[in-house]
């Protein structure tokens, strides 16, 4: 009795213990949690988790839990917290949302889709899941047709541990700047934010012999810029005498804010870091940017003024002070985090966010300002942008645009350091030049081609094929000439191409020595007025016209047999007339047009494009009407419309256009 009783007590007091321990722990994992701590506090909650039998604490930390997973990027985790804490009814329906943004970054596009779809039930018009349910189609799209960027992952730059926010040295492409949590940073200790140790600032230069990045030491050793505090995201004046660089203090682990200090470079030596008071205690101030003057600072901060969540500040100022911030505004900013500004000397600004539609986590956007001085977005897409978190540009200075930056993406082990360089645009054009009426390819024909940039060249057309580069933003007119035949000309354009693109422009020149059939110029039946469909036609050869300005041609109208002589003499006659009179009127010289009706007296003499389209018809067949009567009912009917036709003859290829002087009264 007495042993029974001993063993009671025991398990009352372990249960007494237990329960007061996850209390304990509960407690503490929401103080973490409330002072953005969030790896420690899914530490304190995974332990009151597990021995909390309370369902509505559950259900709280279950969804605190998947916030704090959400906020480091670990996205994986977070998804599944979130489900837990939807299972369990968790009234805030925004787990829904966060429950699908976190599924469409670990990639579970047909998933996120269904918890998006679930969630704009009830808010249809919140853009944030609208953005979501449309970044989970093009993610997609975008990863099957990849930009032209190259990324590479810098090996020798990367630890396991986080290493991020690389800057050029004055812009040189040899020495670096970046932020990392490497083993042998200054003070060993370990964020309550993310589980990694504080992150301190290193310097690596790059070995031209050994054709790589050395290895990231320490940019100071002495507490002056690397303290027991966390140090990270920094930017440099361009002649790199000048660094400002991001601090987050913390007293006994509780933290006291992120803020900004100034050091400069004097005789190899950096001065006592000051701090910028640009935000009120307690706020954030980090992820700093310099114009390429210096008299701008392009910040993050969440002081009031904002959009939400963290937003991209500007500050003005000289002499490495700055005041007065502004919030760069709805374009660039939103509810969610704009993180990590980079701008670069023309003007281009580069950020993160995790708002705007992208693929998933943080994606990088290129921001530039139209005339009227509005700020223009631009997803970089893949390879830059992945499922994961994607985030501090840094450019090397130069005509080429490459350089580094950071991601958690699939492969790396932590933040890793990526290069990226973007190949330049290639246009290449290539054709060949044919005879119209053979179908074979031309020797001996020249070709002309203009540009809208002043390219204005000439060349010989070798074995009949012609090739050459194109230069981005231009529109090009390609043309052909050979004595003997009419020109002829093709268009392309590398204006508004985002891609490299290989053209082909194959031209067609039509010898002279033979009528030209002008298709599709149809006349009322029995009537010489032309019917409105001719009128691309008759275009067309206001364009042949205009191509080969030295040419005068016989405007050629023929009939079939049906009806008398005269009559279709007449007819043909008005209906060459027709033409012409629409030739003048749209701006040809009367002078190069003579109208000519042959009614039924010169039958169409068969070519070879003809006798490949009928089968009943041979090369050289002269459509007579004693021919024609010969023919099944059918195949006179087709025979007669072919000697209806309407063509043109080059009578001469000297024309010059003269102008009268105008005669002053």
């Amino acid at each position: 009795m007495k042993r029974t009783y001993f063993f009671a007590t025991v398990l009352l007091a372990l249960f007494v213990l237990g329960s007061c321990s996850s209390q304990k722990n509960y407690r503490l994992g929401n103080l973490s949690y409330e002072i953005g701590e969030y790896y420690r506090a899914t530490e304190k909650f995974r332990k009151a988790y597990r021995k909390d039998d309370n369902l509505q604490h559950k259900m709280e930390m279950a969804y605190q839990m998947a916030e704090a997973y959400r906020a480091i990027g670990d996205y994986g985790r977070a998804a599944i917290w979130y489900q837990n804490a939807i299972r369990r009814q968790h009234p805030d329906f925004k787990a829904v949302l966060h429950w699908a943004d976190c599924l469409r970054a670990t990639q579970k596009y047909e998933e996120a889709i269904e918890a998006y779809q679930q969630y704009l039930d009830s808010f249809p018009t919140d853009v944030q899941a609208i953005n979501g349910l449309d970044a989970c189609r093009y993610t997609q799209e975008w990863e099957a047709n990849p930009t032209r960027y190259v990324v590479n992952a810098v090996r020798e730059l990367n630890s396991r541990y986080s290493d991020y926010t690389p800057v050029f040295v004055g812009g040189r492409d040899n020495e670096i700047l970046l932020t990392s949590a490497r083993e042998n940073n200054v003070g060993r200790k370990e964020s309550g934010i993310t589980g990694a140790y504080f992150a301190d600032i290193y310097r690596a230069e790059y070995q031209v012999q050994r054709q790589k990045w050395g290895p990231p030491q320490l940019v100071d050793e002495s507490g002056l810029i690397n303290s027991p505090d966390e140090e990270g995201a920094v930017t440099l004046s361009p002649s790199g005498d000048e660094m400002i660089f991001t601090r987050a203090r913390y007293d006994k682990q509780n933290d006291k804010g992120t803020e900004l200090y100034r050091v400069k470079m004097s005789r190899g030596n950096w001065s006592e870091p000051v701090k910028l008071d640009l935000v009120g205690d307690s706020l954030i101030a980090a992820h700093p940017s310099l114009s390429a003057n210096g008299d701008t600072l392009y910040f993050v901060s969440d002081k009031p003024g904002g959009y939400g969540g963290k937003d991209i500040w500007m500050a003005t100022g000289g002499g490495g002070s700055f005041s007065n911030p502004v919030n760069l505004g709805p374009k660039i900013n939103t509810p969610g985090d704009e993180v990590f500004p980079t701008i670069r000397s023309n003007g281009e600004l580069y950020f993160s966010s995790n708002y705007h539609m992208g693929m998933g986590g943080l994606d990088i956007f290129k921001a530039t300002r139209n005339e009227e001085g509005e700020w223009r977005l631009q997803n970089l897409k893949a390879p830059i942008n992945s499922t994961g978190d994607d985030f501090g540009m840094a450019f090397i200075e130069g005509e080429e645009v490459r350089g580094l930056f950071a991601s958690n993406r699939k492969g790396s082990r932590s933040d890793d350091i990526y290069s990226f360089y973007l190949p330049p645009k290639v246009f290449r054009v290539s054709g060949e030049i044919y005879d119209k009426e053979t179908g074979q390819r031309m020797d001996g024909a020249r070709i002309r081609i203009i540009g809208t940039d002043g390219t204005n060249l000439r060349m010989r057309a070798d074995k009949g094929q012609f090739q050459m580069t194109l230069n981005p933003e231009t529109e090009y007119v390609f043309a052909a000439f050979k004595d003997g035949y009419l020109n002829d000309k093709g268009r392309e354009s590398t204006i508004g191409l985002d891609e490299s693109q290989d053209f082909r422009v194959d031209l067609y020149l039509t010898p002279t020595d033979a009528p030209i059939k002008v298709d599709n110029i149809n006349y009322a039946f029995g009537s010489w007025e032309l019917q409105p469909q001719s009128v691309y036609a008759l275009d067309s050869l206001v364009g042949i016209l205009e191509l080969n300005p030295t040419i005068t041609i016989e405007l050629m109208a023929h009939t079939d047999f049906v009806g008398s002589e005269q009559f279709n003499f007449d007819l043909s006659q008005k209906r060459a007339q027709a033409v012409v009179d629409y030739l003048i009127q749209k701006g040809i010289n009367p002078k190069r047009l003579v109208a000519k009706g042959y009614g039924e007296t010169w039958p169409k003499k068969v070519t070879r494009k003809m006798a490949q389209q009928y089968d009943f018809l041979k090369r050289n067949d002269e459509l007579t009407e004693e021919f024609i009567k010969q023919l099944t009912p059918e195949q006179q009917e087709i025979a007669k419309a072919l000697n209806r036709r309407t063509e043109f003859r080059v009578l001469s290829t000297d024309f010059y256009e003269t102008f009268s002087p105008e005669v002053e009264e």
